[in-house]
Order: structure tokens, then sequence, then C-alpha cells
């Protein structure tokens, strides 16, 4: 570096003098109150917050904003509400239910948790925004995906990330047409897998699957317009997450604080998940947290004490749930018991976590058909818990979980 000068052309006294005043700049902000500089974020976050809140309803914003009202005002209005540094002001209303953690505070996690709940939200009434589509469409879009995820030996949540993108890209949309549906949906699945899997079936193993319907790049650039359109929010607690964090909850034993390996048996994780397999198919399912969705799943396996405990719900915030799932019970006790199944190259202890199909449309007409029996009927009295299980056995009834056969 000939003549004193910097490679930039500068002067390296001078450049040196710089950047030692901004190292000591950056030192000051550093050790400046912590308080303050979480509140000086706070405000900046806020701030930017509003700028980009939009007036819509609830539900139906093209921006994955936050639809929790401010203490100031509550008119109605989309707007981000608290940002991600406010969790430590975010009260959630269930208990947590977790035991002590060994890599972390339970009541944090929980927060994050429930936090997520209110933060990804859907909209019921999506459908209204596209005349040409049907909800049975919708319904017979999930069912391929399933069978790809079996065929492919994806996990479970890998199908239910996939249902999340594709429900709420679908809010953000208007007057789509039913030939897009399988390129939005095996879009969707390209990224869960992306996310989820540890080996992702490659991009044209997704176009093969589509039988000619969809190309490598129709999918890429679906990609892109989904990511787009999702904000990157990418990263929802789905029905099967919350199914997990109970079904551990439940079998836990109380000397024991890891809660990160599955403890609970795989049958019985595999007969819910049936279950949840079906409702997702209806549309009547958004218009329920996927948290009262798990819950009240497990509900019909168990008991209301077991479920309060290990979720933190009431009975009257799952009363609603759990009757509307009542024909879906049902018509899954009818047809029976689906044997758990083996695949190759996956480990035993995995099994349980891999998506598969049943026969899922023909079960949810008879759930639907059963669902209109009631609605006429106009029943007001639950269904008793623990229909689909036998008596418990001594085994289980210190933890209150009923066992399958």
């Amino acid at each position: 570096m000939p003549n004193g000068r910097s490679p930039e052309g500068g002067n390296m006294k001078t450049d040196c003098s710089f950047r030692s005043r901004k190292r000591k700049a950056d030192v000051a902000i550093h050790l400046q109150d912590p308080d303050e500089e979480v509140a000086q974020i706070e405000m900046s976050r806020k701030k930017q917050y509003e700028q980009d809140s939009c007036a819509c309803e609830r539900g139906s914003c093209r921006s994955p904003h936050l639809l929790i009202p401010t203490p100031e005002k509550d008119d109605g209005e989309c707007r981000s509400g608290f940002s991600p540094f406010d969790i430590h002001r975010f009260t959630p209303v269930r208990a947590s239910p977790l035991p002590i953690l060994g890599f972390g505070s339970k009541d944090v996690v929980w927060k994050n948790m429930v936090l997520k709940e209110h933060t990804y939200v859907r909209d019921k009434h999506f459908m209204q925004r596209h005349p040409h589509l049907q909800p049975k469409m919708r319904a017979i879009l999930l069912d391929w995906l399933m069978e790809v995820c079996e065929v492919y030996k994806l996990h479970r949540e890998t199908f239910y990330l996939a249902q999340d993108f594709f429900d709420r890209f679908m809010s953000t949309e208007q007057d789509v047409l039913k030939t897009r549906l399988q390129l939005i949906g095996i879009s969707a699945l390209f990224i869960a897998a992306k996310l989820e899997e540890i080996y992702p079936p490659k991009l044209f193993q997704f176009a093969y699957v589509t039988d000619g319907a969809c190309t490598d790049d129709d999918i890429l650039q679906m990609e892109l317009i989904i990511l787009k359109s999702l904000g990157w929010s990418l990263s929802p607690l789905t029905m099967v997450s919350w199914l997990n964090i109970y079904m551990q909850v439940a079998y836990l034993k109380e000397e024991a604080c890891e809660v990160l390996l599955p403890q609970y048996p795989q049958q019985i994780f595999v007969q819910i998940t049936e279950l949840l397999d079906i409702c997702v198919l209806d549309l009547g399912c958004l218009e329920f947290t996927y948290g009262a969705l798990a819950a009240s799943a497990l509900y019909y396996f168990s008991s209301m004490e077991l479920v309060a405990k290990v979720s933190g719900y009431s009975w009257n915030e799952l009363a609603e749930c759990t009757k509307w799932m009542s024909p879906f019970a049902l018509t899954i006790k009818e047809a029976g018991c689906a044997p758990l199944r083996n695949f190759r190259d996956v480990a035993s202890e995995d099994i349980h976590n891999i998506q598969t199909h049943i026969n899922s449309l023909d079960l949810l007409d008879k759930a639907q058909a059963k669902q209109a029996i009631l609605a006429e009927a106009n029943r007001t009295t639950p269904v008793p818990s623990g229909i689909l299980t036998p008596p418990q056995s001594d085994k289980k009834r210190r933890l209150g979980m009923l066992e399958v056969a």
C-alpha cells in the first residue's frame, strides 16, 4: 500500500482513527442500561409494525400481522399488536402444563407456544374469496398430499405444515382457479419438506407426482409467490406439534424432566392423528386453533381431566370444538383402528411420525353426513369421553390415559 493509503484510496491513519471511534461508539451502545436498550428496540419495532398495519377483517390480511388488540384501541383493525420483543408482556390465557425444563424456563417456552396461535392466523371464510372453488376441492387436494407424503415417507409435521401454508396462502389470494390448486398444494409441500425433512425429495420428484401438470419451473415460481404472500412466516405450531406436547406431558414420569424424547405409545399417537387427518379435511377446522383441535382429539381417547392437565384448557373452552369433532370421532370408531405400519429404511422409533394415507375422503363423507344429522337434531349434550377406547388398565390409571387395543 504505497503512500500510506488504504486499498480504498483513503488515508490509513484517518481510516484507523475512524474505525477506532466507531468501535468506541459500539462499545458505548452495548454498555448502556439493558432495560433502556430493550425499550428502544421495542419502540423501534412498534413504530415499524404500526407503519405496516392495514385495516381489514380479522384473519383476512395479506400480511402475517399479529391479531391481538392493543390496550389503547380495539376497533377490529388488523395490526401487529405485539412484536416478537413483547413476549415478556404477553400473558397466556392458559396456565403452563409443562414440567421443569433443563434447557430453559417453562413459562417462557409456553408463552412462545401460545403466542404462535395468535400470530399465525387463518381465515375461516377464505373460500368466499374464491367463487370458482368448493370445499370438496380442498379436501381432495389435502387427501392427495397425504398420499404423496406416504409415498415419499415424509413426516406428519411436513404434511401439516403444508396444510397451514396452503390455507394461509389462500387467505391472501382472490379468485384462484381450480386448475391452480394442485400447483399451490405441491409447492406448499415442497416448502414444508425443505423445512422439516433431513433428506427432502428432489424438485423433480415433486413435479413427477403431478403427472405432468406442474413443471420444475412452475413449482419454483409458485414457491416464491407463496413465501412472499406469507411474509416468510413459516414456523407455526401445528396440530401434530401440539398433540406431541400433550402426549409427552401425559406420559411423563414424575421424576423425569426430559420432554424432547418420545415416551408415549406409538399406537395411541397414530390413532389420534388419524382423527386429526379426517378433521383437517373439513373446512370447519379453520374455526378453531391448532391447540384446541389437538386437545379435543385427545379428549376422545382419554378424559377431560387429563386434557385439562396437559393442555391448560377448560371444558368451556373446548366444548364447541369437541361438539364439532364428535361426528368425526364416531366415524373413526366405526372404521376401526388402523395397525401401526412399518416403513423400509425408517427407524422403528420414528414410524409413528410418518404420514399415512387412509380412506380419508370416504370417512369424511360419512362424518359430514353424521354432522348434518346432528345439526338437524340440534343436540347439545357432549359425547362421553373415551368413546374410542376400552376400559382403563391399572398401568395407565395413574396417568389418566386409556389403554388402546
